[in-house]
Parts: C-alpha cells; sequence; structure tokens
C-alpha cells in the first residue's frame, strides 16, 4: 500500500486543492459564502468549474455528474462529458459555472409519491459546496440537492441540509444563554458503522433470492450457526482480508475515514466503521462507502450483502447511527465533562434530546421502517421496535436527583480496576453500552441502533435533527423570556424531565416484562413498518416538519406514500420469486430424489422379499406429504399475488401484504426448508447455509 497521507483525499477537490488552485480572493470568497449558506455569484463559480476541471482532467476523467441522493435508496448519476466541439471539427474541453451550480436530469421515473406525473420529466440538481467533488470510476461527481421543476423536494439531501440549519440556529440561542458567542455554528456530526456480509459470488449467482431480493428466503438452519461466538472479533481470513485492505484504500482516496474494521458475531459478517463527520458528508461517504464495497468485493470474487437480514437465524446487519453535537470552535455539547452533574448545558442538552425522542418515538421508528428491517428488529443483536433511551448508571442517577430534587454524590472510584496489578487501570466511561437499546448514550454521542445495513443515514438524521431542533426551540423561547435565567433553567429541566422520564430505559429491551412495562408506560411498539407510517402524515408530524420547513405538507405526504409502495413492491417480488424457486428448482429436485428412494426400494424388492424398504417408504411418505404442502403454499400464495395486483389503495395494499401475503411466505418456507434438511444433498438445487456462510 503506498504512503497512506499521501493517498488520502487524492480523488477529491477537497479544501487543500481549492486552496492551491484558485485564485486567493476567489477561495476566500467560496469559503464565506459556504460558512454563510449563500448563494455563489456566477463569475466565482465559473473560476472553480475551471479548476475543478482541470484537477478532474489531470486525474484521468473525461466525464462530470451532479451526483444525488433520490428517494430509491441508492445514489444517481447522469454522465456528461466535458468534451465542446470547435468550428475545425475538433473539441476542447469545457464546463461552466453554470453547468456546476445546475444540472438537468430527467425526474419522471424516480419515486416522487404522486407528486409529479410520469410525463412531468423536467428536474433539476443544485450543487451542495459543503460536500467535497470527487472522482470514482474515472468520473467527477458533484454532490448535489434534486428537485423537481415545481420545486418539490425529490431527495435526501435537501431536507437533511435544512434539518442542519434548523438545529444549528436554535442550538445557537441556547449556547448564546450560556454566554457562548464565539461559537457561530452547531454541527450534527455522524459516524456509521456499517455491517454487511460476504458470501462467493459462486454461492451468489446460483440463489435466484439472494440476486432478486438481496436475502435467502429459503435455508434450513446449518449445524453450526453463531452460538460458539467463534467467529466475533476472530483473526481475519485472508481472503477477507484482502477484500478489507483494498477497500481500506479505495475509501482513503475518496476522503472516506475508514478507521475499525472486524468480524461479526454471524458467519461471515463483518463491520467497518468510519471516524465522524458532519452529518450531510457522512451521508454522503456511507452512500459511497456501500457502492465502493460492492465494487472491490465483485473484484475478490466475492457478494457484499447490505440487506437486514440475509439469512435466517443469525444475526442481521444494522448501521449504527452514531450522533453528536460539534461546535465550529470544537466542543462535543454532549460531552458531560468531568462533572455532569455540575454541567448546567450539556444537562439542558441532554433534557432537549430526551423530550424530543419521547414526544417524536414515531417518527424515529418510521425513519427505519422498511420491509428488511422488519425482518431484523427485536431479534439477534437488533433493538426491539420500542423507542427508548439508555442513559447508563451515572447519568440515570443524575436524572432521578434532579427530578427528584435531591442532590447528587459522585460516585469516588472513576478508574476500572481489572485485578492483577500487572494491568494498568483504565478511566471507566459515564456509562456502559447497551447493545439491546435503540438509543443508546455512549459517552459523548447518542447511537441510533435501529437502522438498518442497507439504508440512507439521510432519514434517520432528518428526524433527529429536527426534533431535537424543535426542543431546543421551545427551550430557549422559555429562557429568553424568563426574569431569573438560573432559576428558570433549573426548574426547565426538572419539569421535562419528570415529563418525559417514561422513554428512559437502562434494562433489557428483550425481555418480555419490557413490552409489558412499556405499554404501561404509554410508548409506542409499532411492531412494523405498516404499524409506523400511518403516523408520518399525522396532524403532529406534519406541524413539526412544516414548522421548521423542512418538507411541506405535500412532500410528507408524498414520502409517506413512497415507503408504503416500497414496502409492498419488497414483499410481492419476494413472493414471485419464492414462486419461482419452489416450482421451477425445490419441487422438481424433491421428486427427483423421491424416485431415486422408489427405485431403491424396488431393486430391494427384485434383489429378495425379505429385505426391508420401511426407510426408504417411511422417507417417501414424508416427502411426499410436505411436497403436497409446498405446493399447496405455492398455490395460495400465486392467488394471494393475484388478489394485490388488483388492489388500487396503498395502505390497504400494505395490510393485506403483512397480514396476508407475508405469513404464507412463512408457511411455504417452513415446508421448503423441512424438504431441505431430508432431501438428498446433491439433489438439492441451490447452495445451502452450510455452504454460503463457511465457504469464503
Amino acid at each position: 500500500m503506498k504512503n497512506l497521507p499521501s493517498i488520502f483525499g487524492s480523488m477529491v477537490f477537497n479544501d487543500s486543492v481549492m486552496q492551491e488552485m484558485l485564485p486567493a480572493n476567489v477561495y476566500k470568497t467560496l469559503k464565506k459564502t459556504i460558512k454563510n449558506n449563500q448563494p455563489l455569484d456566477i463569475t466565482i463559480a465559473n473560476v472553480v468549474a475551471n479548476a475543478m476541471k482541470e484537477w478532474a482532467i489531470g486525474k484521468g476523467a473525461t466525464h462530470y455528474t451532479h451526483w444525488f441522493h433520490p428517494m430509491t435508496g441508492i445514489t444517481a448519476e447522469k454522465h456528461e462529458s466535458f468534451i465542446s466541439p470547435t468550428s475545425e471539427g475538433k473539441v476542447i474541453m469545457e464546463f461552466s459555472g453554470k453547468e456546476l451550480i445546475k444540472g438537468e436530469p430527467d425526474a419522471s421515473s424516480f419515486p416522487s409519491g404522486g407528486i409529479r406525473a410520469t410525463f412531468e420529466a423536467r428536474g433539476y440538481t443544485a450543487w451542495d459546496p459543503t460536500s467535497y467533488a470527487f472522482i470514482k470510476d474515472g468520473l467527477l461527481c458533484i454532490p448535489t440537492a434534486f428537485c423537481s421543476y415545481s420545486g418539490d423536494v425529490l431527495d435526501k439531501k435537501t431536507p437533511l441540509l435544512r434539518s442542519m440549519d434548523a438545529l444549528n440556529k436554535h442550538a445557537l440561542r441556547i449556547l448564546k444563554l450560556f454566554g457562548n458567542s464565539d461559537v457561530t455554528r452547531v454541527m450534527p456530526h455522524v459516524g456509521a458503522e456499517q455491517e454487511y456480509f460476504l458470501i462467493t459470488k459462486e454461492h451468489f449467482k446460483k440463489r435466484k433470492d439472494l440476486k432478486f431480493c438481496g436475502r435467502t428466503l429459503f435455508g434450513a438452519r446449518p449445524p453450526k450457526g453463531q452460538e460458539m461466538n467463534d467467529h466475533y472479533f476472530g483473526t481475519l481470513k485472508t481472503r477477507v482480508l484482502a477484500y478489507m485492505n483494498e477497500l481500506d484504500e479505495e475509501l482513503w482516496k475518496l476522503g472516506i475515514p475508514a478507521k475499525t474494521e472486524h468480524n461479526e458475531v454471524a458467519p461471515s459478517q463483518h463491520e467497518l466503521a468510519p471516524l465522524h463527520e458532519t452529518a450531510n458528508v457522512a451521508c454522503d461517504h456511507n452512500q459511497l462507502m456501500m457502492d465502493i464495497m460492492k465494487k472491490v468485493a465483485n473484484r475478490h470474487g466475492l457478494e457484499c450483502l447490505l440487506h437486514e437480514k440475509p439469512f435466517e437465524g443469525i444475526n442481521g446487519s444494522g448501521k449504527h447511527n452514531n450522533w453528536s453535537l460539534m461546535t465550529d470552535t470544537g466542543a462535543n455539547l454532549l460531552d458531560p465533562g468531568n462533572s455532569p452533574h455540575e454541567n448546567a448545558q450539556f444537562l439542558l442538552f441532554l433534557t432537549a434530546i430526551i423530550k424530543a425522542v419521547d414526544e417524536y418515538q414515531d417518527l424515529l421508528r418510521i425513519s427505519v421502517a422498511s420491509a428488511g428491517n422488519d425482518c431484523r428488529l427485536g431479534g439477534n443483536e437488533a433493538p426491539p421496535a420500542i423507542i427508548s433511551i439508555y442513559l447508563g448508571d451515572e447519568l440515570m442517577e443524575i436524572v432521578s436527583s434532579l427530578m427528584n430534587g435531591n442532590s447528587y454524590s459522585r460516585k469516588n472510584s472513576e478508574e476500572l480496576r481489572i485485578g492483577t496489578d500487572i494491568l494498568p487501570c483504565i478511566p471507566r466511561d459515564n456509562s456502559d453500552r447497551n447493545r439491546t437499546s435503540p438509543f443508546a448514550f455512549t459517552g459523548n454521542k447518542f447511537e441510533f441502533r435501529m437502522v438498518g445495513s442497507s439504508f440512507s443515514i439521510a432519514g434517520p438524521n432528518i428526524v433527529i435533527n429536527t426534533i431535537v431542533a424543535d426542543a431546543l426551540d421551545q427551550f430557549a423561547t422559555k429562557l429568553e423570556m424568563a426574569e431569573n435565567f438560573e432559576e428558570a433553567l433549573k426548574d426547565l429541566i426538572k419539569k421535562n424531565l419528570k415529563k418525559h422520564r417514561r422513554i428512559l430505559f437502562n434494562g433489557n429491551n428483550y425481555c418480555e416484562e419490557w413490552v409489558t412495562e412499556a405499554e404501561r408506560r404509554g410508548l409506542l411498539n409499532l411492531k412494523t413498518a405498516i404499524d409506523a407510517l400511518p403516523y408520518y402524515v399525522s396532524e403532529k408530524n406534519i406541524a413539526l416538519f412544516t414548522r421548521h420547513r423542512i418538507f411541506n405538507e405535500r412532500e410528507i405526504r408524498s414520502r409517506c406514500e413512497i415507503l408504503v409502495e416500497n414496502y409492498c413492491k419488497t414483499i410481492k417480488i419476494e413472493a414471485l420469486t419464492m414462486l419461482d424457486m419452489a416450482r421451477k428448482d425445490i419441487l422438481p429436485a424433491v421428486e427427483s430424489y423421491i424416485k431415486e428412494l422408489a427405485r431403491t426400494a424396488n431393486s430391494k424388492k427384485a434383489l429378495s422379499p425379505a429385505i426391508s424398504c420401511e426407510v426408504e417408504i417411511g422417507l417417501i411418505e414424508r416427502l411426499s406429504a410436505l411436497v403436497k404442502k409446498l405446493y399447496e403454499g405455492t398455490e395460495k400464495l400465486d392467488a394471494q399475488v393475484a388478489r394485490a395486483n388488483g388492489s388500487a389503495n396503498m395502505t390497504e395494499l400494505g395490510q393485506y401484504c403483512r397480514d396476508e401475503i407475508f405469513k404464507t411466505m412463512g408457511e411455504v418456507r417452513a415446508a421448503a426448508d423441512e424438504l431441505e434438511a431430508l432431501t438428498g444433498s446433491k439433489y438439492w438445487p441451490f447452495p445451502t447455509y452450510s455452504e454460503i456462510l463457511f465457504s469464503v
């Protein structure tokens, strides 16, 4: 590998490149424009565009694209070359400020939730100068926002930037009350820990369910899964290590600060975690990361699976969204300091987050709602669908003392003693890590553990930023009008902690007692995406988003419709794939095995009537009964899919897919998996879990 400092960000038009290639006055104007969130003057844009083009051509690029995040869950590109014809029949390489600032991709086929008709094709991309341009696969990529001809938002970047502005606005009001006038910007910082599976390309190609759905629809459990925990943090296999080394280098070239990598709990499962960055950059980088992960895997004869639950019975894959608040002076507003009980500013921000999560638990659940994540939430290392906050023992004691008006006595021991003199004492963190909690405080940040592996982190962070901004707005308004700031602050914290204490839970979120207790507290238990999504368009949530100008009402309703539609399409694709595999692969394979058993039985009888055929006959009877069960299940599923195709009401269709189709899919799978366990391995038509999970 090359010298790391020399390759890091080498394919990024970053600040150091701009300083080198732009005239000093242009560079200063551009930085001021970005800092003050102002439109870029066209004369400045022309200079920046030319420098960007020259830099990109020097790196081998011939095309550029406005790279954006539509509502498809992945990124989009429309490639344009730099060439411009001359009168001599030749070409020159040009790129103008107008082309940099604005693009015009076709918007007709992107999801819009009814905002756009198919024949209304025009859409616009607008450069986001807060996220650096970069070169990927010889293409200059310019991060942009995406909107319709009428100005309606059609992407995930624009509302994310709006939510960051709202959070900054109201956080600054709070800091001003505490006398922190040197801070001019507050930014949410995010680190997204990415979990994924690596399997061989050969096995992937032989599984229609993995190719079409990203997860296995059939598969009997292998003799060994993850129960020995021997894969977790284990020595990396040579092939996986080679993949990770190349992946790191590719990510570092793009300025993505990949930091930590290790084996996860399930066989063939791994994790990659970057350093924290501002939320919009972290979002761009995570989308890039998922793209690069798949491309590098392909070069190693592997397939990178990002589905939330690729394999039944073992851990699914999440994306832990670590969220904190940083000032432009370098302070972390969620750092409790050495004496959190005396840090009033920290306690106020903590209280705002507690209030926000309690009042908008439905929106947090919606931000991670999908058919894929429904398969993951609630088991095997994933938190349940009930939203709660884990604070850890010390913070919980501080909060309790504030609610009760008692004084708090800090524990004397600040070091963790391991029990032998040869090992050093280590500092004890403010909290342990509760792996079952959906929203956990982890020392100086909150970890939102419900996000699915394939998700864009834009959605969850839009919600977190907005709901916290709303709480800070209410707090700032009350404190700004207070005659006695100290008394008003103390009263505000105490009242809100008491009011929203129901959302705090430090225990085991997996236990059945918590489900009962959460219901008693009045917390929502939205088990499926279809349960959660109707809350998106509640009066309370529409008022929140419109109040802070994140979405207008039409945009909110359109996003809700897109999410429901995606759920229905996912279930229908899975059902059709299941039918195809069962009818064309499994049933013929089992019938062939039954015929072989029958031939064996007949051969035995031909040799001697005294030879018993009891084993073959018994197995044939068991297989035949299961074949009948599988066939009847496929017929039932086929009829349900046909019925679903005639439904026009998306909400009713979503409920039907959840209650009928998905249930029948479970019945079909159960029969098929039992058949797999009884059928000779040479007859089974596709790779089994044993082969897939233990072959890399």
